[in-house]
């Protein structure tokens, strides 16, 4: 796979700083994934940092994942022993339920605060996640007013804010780390299509050409619906994307094919869900 990415904003490690320092003053963390690549989201540089505190795992996006896949996803995970929620925050589904597995997360400590006397001490949590993973709309869902930036491309959430999201509970709001290098291209190709990285650092034919191979042998009868083509398993990328072509009639003057524009065609309906449900990272085996 040719499919290369070097990006870390200077504004990302000086969150990344930030992130540590505030670590210490936080209960609980919630790790937003995006459901469609639960393990191309999951950043190394956060587990690190993170250590043995108690943690929350929220499945964003999860209506734009395959639903067979996700369930599967959320039992490998629960099985390394914390909470794992399914959400859909454009929606605000799963999101009173991801309350309550914090909540749960934060009972030893509390317990423990009771024990020595401690009173009216909220419980502190931290969501943290790549860009574009939903940070921002959970926060407005939990606050349930728009309070925070929140559009749908990375690099939006600049600063820190504490927020009183209920009773007993306060939140801050993290920008979303990247690691400084993509030692895996998958990882940097999942990342690119699902909107974690902005499209002026990768290139997006290639980007357009891997989706649409792999969508092509897992999920062939989604892109025939929703274009209105037929397929063959011999069908290149290139093929599809000229038969997509004719079918939404993106063409130049002269009828020839206008391949850029269904380049960004399928790259904003696969980013948007307008495609269908896909999920690009298997999950684990032996369940």
């Amino acid at each position: 796979m040719d499919f290369k990415i070097q990006w870390f904003p200077g504004h990302m490690m000086k969150a990344k700083r930030m992130m540590e320092t505030q670590l210490k003053l936080v209960d609980v963390v919630v790790e937003m994934l995006d459901a469609r690549i639960p393990r191309s989201s999951s950043n190394p540089m956060l587990i690190d940092m993170l250590g043995n505190k108690p943690k929350v795992v929220a499945l964003n996006k999860s209506d734009m994942a395959d639903k067979e896949k996700t369930e599967l996803w959320v039992k490998g995970l629960k099985n390394k022993s914390f909470a794992v929620v399914q959400v859909e925050c454009a929606t605000g589904k799963g999101v009173k339920q991801l309350i309550a597995a914090v909540q749960n997360a934060a009972r030893p400590i509390s317990e423990k605060w009771a024990k020595k006397g401690v009173k009216n001490r909220s419980i502190r949590i931290m969501i943290v996640g790549v860009p574009n993973v939903g940070k921002s709309t959970l926060i407005n869902r939990l606050v349930g007013r728009t309070k925070v930036a929140a559009e749908n491309r990375p690099g939006v959430t600049r600063g820190q804010q504490w927020i009183t999201i209920a009773k007993g509970l306060e939140l801050l709001d993290t920008p979303g780390v990247l690691w400084p290098k993509f030692e895996d291209p998958q990882i940097g190709f999942d990342l690119a299509v699902t909107g974690a990285i902005r499209e002026d650092v990768f290139d997006r034919g290639i980007a357009v050409d891997i989706l649409l191979e792999k969508l092509q042998r897992e999920y062939p009868e989604q892109i025939c619906n929703k274009y209105g083509v037929e397929l063959s398993k011999t069908d290149t990328a290139n093929d599809v994307k000229a038969k997509i072509a004719i079918a939404r009639g993106c063409l130049k003057a002269g009828g020839i094919l206008d391949l850029d524009k269904v380049i960004q065609l399928v790259l904003r309906d696969f980013k948007t869900g307008r495609m269908g449900n896909f999920t690009l990272n298997e999950p684990p085996r032996n369940l």
